[in-house]
């Protein structure tokens, strides 16, 4: 595996992330929400991140043997107005297939030494409560601090 920045030709095989999203959030988030996700919407979204880099926002890939973009991390200024964590962990999504295999792991790595590279000591994510990854998140070290409720998918008319 390669793990390299992203670039703005990255933007369409990022939102790849789609797929990530509804095999990882099958049983928690609401169907008709993750089937509603666009590769489409997603990409542009991706383009405009990569046309306006901010300073301290950083995107990383990891390629598989054939130059395939498998999995990617985004990190950058937190964006809660926390006074201890000033790094975010934006987030990270590999695709089923190479998931468990260290993967996760390298592309933390490399975020966060690009973060302190950068003067960015500390670093928080928001996880959803019964995300499968928080168990990837404790391997790491990571503790929760702080909680908040969120509703996705929930409209008014639901």
């Amino acid at each position: 595996m390669v793990i390299r920045e992203a670039n703005l030709a990255d933007a369409p095989t990022i939102a790849m992330y789609v797929d990530a999203w509804r095999t990882t959030y099958s049983n928690l988030i609401p169907a008709k929400f993750l089937a509603d996700l666009s590769d489409e919407e997603q990409e542009t979204k991706w383009v405009k991140i990569f046309s306006n880099i901010a300073q301290n926002n950083f995107t990383y890939v990891a390629e598989d043997e054939i130059g395939q973009i498998v999995g990617f991390a985004t990190v950058g200024q937190q964006r809660t107005g926390d006074r201890i964590y000033q790094g975010e962990l934006y987030a990270i999504y590999i695709i089923e297939k190479y998931q468990r295999q260290g993967l996760g792991y390298r592309l933390i790595s490399t975020v966060a030494t690009r973060l302190l590279q950068s003067g960015i000591s500390s670093m928080l994510v928001w996880v959803l409560a019964d995300n499968p990854a928080c168990g990837f998140y404790r391997s790491l070290g990571g503790q929760q601090v702080n909680q908040k409720q969120i509703e996705i998918g929930i409209s008014a008319t639901d």
